[in-house]
């Protein structure tokens, strides 16, 4: 009888916190992002372990350019749940664009944690695209002596291409653009254009061309 009692007493509540929960979540899905992180940090006092409220403040956090308190939060997620590859992946970022940041000297000490987070995400999950992506940027713009390597990338870049051909092929164009080798960027744009990607394909083309080529994209 005391446990139903408990229940009775204990149902609004759980109404009320979910309605904050959802009330933070349109604010961030609207871009309305301080009034979001009110809402959600206010949520997480009295919900300390609600992973998805404490990535919505990350996500925020990150759109802010606030990399310590992004760092924060994500490894806080990856805490409570280190089973799950998108919170590798998005403390990775954060603390690489960290990186971008600071000193050189500091810099240095934080390229192998950023890594092994993008390698640990996809250790956890092998399907994981956006970690790859990553590692191929990581990897293309970090200088040889500190660990760049364009064959890794190229290394990720192909298996970007077994998992989604868009991505593989946009990835080799990054690749080929990086290292200004344009008309090998050019086909791949073209081939990731030709397997369905217009928007995101025919804008890098359109860039590839206008930045760095001085062509026009040709009309159909």
């Amino acid at each position: 009888m005391k446990k139903i009692i408990f229940l009775f007493l204990l149902f609004p509540l759980l109404i009320l916190a979910q309605a904050d929960f959802d009330k933070g979540e349109k604010l961030f899905r609207e871009g309305k992002y301080e009034q979001s992180q009110i809402v959600f940090e206010n949520f997480v006092i009295e919900n300390p372990s609600n992973l998805k409220a404490i990535e919505y403040l990350g996500d925020i956090a990150g759109h802010n350019k606030s990399w310590d308190k992004a760092i924060g939060y994500y490894q806080k997620l990856k805490q409570l749940k280190p089973s799950e590859a998108n919170y590798y992946y998005k403390y990775g970022g954060s603390l690489g664009m960290k990186a971008k940041e600071v000193s050189k000297f500091k810099a240095l000490g934080m390229i192998g944690e950023v890594k092994e987070s993008f390698q640990k995400a996809i250790a956890l999950n092998p399907k994981h695209i956006e970690a790859r992506w990553a590692l191929i940027m990581f990897y293309i713009q970090l200088p040889g002596i500190l660990g760049g390597s364009e064959s890794k990338a190229i290394k990720y870049s192909n298996e970007l291409l077994k998992l989604s051909p868009i991505d593989g092929y946009l990835s080799r164009g990054q690749i080929e653009e990086y290292f200004k080798r344009y008309p090998s960027a050019e086909t791949q744009y073209k081939k990731a254009i030709d397997a369905g990607s217009t928007k995101v394909g025919g804008q890098m083309l359109a860039n590839l061309y206008k930045n760095k080529m001085n062509k026009s994209v040709k009309k159909n």
